[in-house]
């Protein structure tokens, strides 16, 4: 594209905004995995398959092995199958962003530096590319800064959330500011206010994504992760944003209906660092919000709080154990393509 998607009148859609189909990658490497690929994989299938019962899925394959082992395991709804070179599964981050204008829908290439430079990530940079290919080589938009899309959430009414410690990490952009990156949000996914919060969970090696913290459940009303454990490094943290919260205003200036959401009671620590478990990280599907559990007893609780907040869409816990060792959960696994017909220049 030559025009930013905003000055096409694209923006970025709400999650609950009907979808196409479902991004993901099959995960593929022991040794990055820790000995934990095998139950990566149980917990993966189920989620794959809770997700093409419902929409398909379009699941990137590192190589032979993952193909095989994906389609012994993989047995629900539609799931379509692409070989494509990458390191990781997080394709909340590394793969494109969908804007829409009306019926049209066109995607969004951010830089992707292995969250600031923590990770290789060559390969996972160049996701969009394939994914823009698979679809019938259709463009990209390039906004030419890092960005994840873990790192920013939308209402699909120009509101957009997000944290000063992932934005503004010195290893991502450090020479934009706080008003160049609102700039280049709005360009790029239309966003017409930004909402800060400081920082995130305690262990989240991605400095403080928003998807594990404040999530938009309607657009007028925002999930917040809180913490009673006073002792607990998250609980000033998590209190700090809620108040922030509570004083935040939508576009049209009225207040958004705030809902806590707490984290599991039991910490959890793999290789010596603390996990940063949350029931924030769900991810909404056509019919249904996929809740991330971990054997917690404020795990059924979470779907008890979720449950009138998504009418119409069952909740789906779904074990997440294994797959925290990585970092993330079914939010940070999943890009939603939603619903409409591909923009192409005319």
């Amino acid at each position: 594209m030559t025009l930013s998607p905003f000055q096409r009148g694209f923006a970025m859609p709400a999650e609950w905004h009907p979808h196409a189909a479902t991004w993901m990658a099959w995960p593929h490497d022991d040794e990055q995995w820790v000995g934990m690929l095998e139950p990566v994989r149980r917990e993966f299938a189920s989620l794959v398959d809770a997700i093409a019962t419902r929409e398909p899925v379009d699941l990137l394959l590192a190589d032979d092995e993952s193909e095989q082992d994906a389609r012994r395991r993989l047995t629900r709804g539609t799931t379509r199958f692409h070989r494509v070179a990458h390191q990781d599964l997080w394709l909340r981050d590394s793969g494109p962003i969908f804007v829409t204008s009306g019926d049209q829908v066109a995607l969004v290439d951010w830089e992707f530096n292995g969250w600031g430079d923590k990770y290789p990530a060559d390969l996972d940079n160049q996701i969009p590319t394939h994914v823009a290919r698979i679809l019938g080589d259709v463009p990209l938009y390039k906004p030419g800064i890092v960005m994840e899309g873990g790192s920013i959430e939308g209402d699909g009414h120009g509101t957009v959330l997000t944290t000063r410690q992932c934005l503004l990490s010195p290893h991502r952009n450090p020479w934009v500011s706080e008003a160049d990156l609102e700039g280049h949000l709005r360009e790029a996914i239309g966003a017409t206010q930004v909402l800060w919060l400081d920082e995130g969970l305690e262990g989240d090696h991605t400095d403080g994504h928003i998807d594990t913290i404040a999530r938009f459940a309607g657009p007028d009303t925002i999930v917040t992760a809180t913490c009673d454990d006073r002792d607990d490094p998250n609980h000033a943290v998590l209190l700090a944003n809620l108040e922030r919260l509570r004083t935040a205003r939508a576009a049209d200036q009225r207040p958004y209906r705030i809902v806590e959401l707490p984290i599991p009671v039991r910490k959890a620590h793999f290789e010596g660092e603390r996990l940063p478990l949350t029931y924030a990280n769900f991810y909404i599907v056509n019919d249904a919000v996929l809740l991330p559990v971990f054997g917690d007893e404020h795990d059924a609780n979470a779907a008890e709080i979720l449950r009138p907040l998504f009418p119409g869409r069952e909740i789906v816990p779904l074990m997440a154990r294994a797959l925290m060792t990585g970092g993330g959960a079914f939010h940070c696994v999943t890009q939603q393509q939603p619903a409409g017909r591909l923009w192409r220049p005319e």
